[in-house]
């Protein structure tokens, strides 16, 4: 979640150049729920593209995680924003959502049950054998 998040705030910085021409180059107030909306959906896009396309953000990547989708294939749009909104949710409560895995007999968050999807490590990759 680290490396994603760092490329995301990269991604979201890039989302804010490209629409402060329409704030006369002025930044966006705290309150502007237009502004705050915005950077959801570019959010949305950025995770749900590499969900759909392959299963992994770069920062799963780099940890060798893949996401399937309900019947381990590939993750449709449409589970990408269920996951997507779900794991919003399991944020609020102090991350609750996220440490759930922790004690879910299938190691399943919060927004994995809820989206049918489900984090798998890929064999072979940082030194496992097999």
């Amino acid at each position: 979640m680290c490396y994603d998040g760092l490329l995301l705030f990269a991604v979201l910085f890039a989302a804010t150049l490209i629409i402060l021409p329409f704030n006369h180059g002025q930044a966006f107030a705290p309150d502007n729920a237009l502004y705050s909306v915005y950077l959801l959906v570019v959010s949305f896009f950025y995770f749900g593209w590499f969900w759909t396309h392959g299963g992994q953000t770069l920062g799963m990547r780099a940890w060798g995680v893949r996401l399937l989708g309900g019947r381990a294939v590939r993750v449709s749009w449409r589970e990408s924003l269920i996951r997507y909104l779900a794991a919003l949710v399991s944020l609020v409560p102090f991350g609750l959502g996220f440490f759930w895995a922790g004690i879910d007999h299938e190691k399943r968050a919060w927004h994995d049950h809820l989206s049918g999807t489900r984090l798998v490590v890929q064999s072979g990759l940082r030194g496992e054998s097999g």
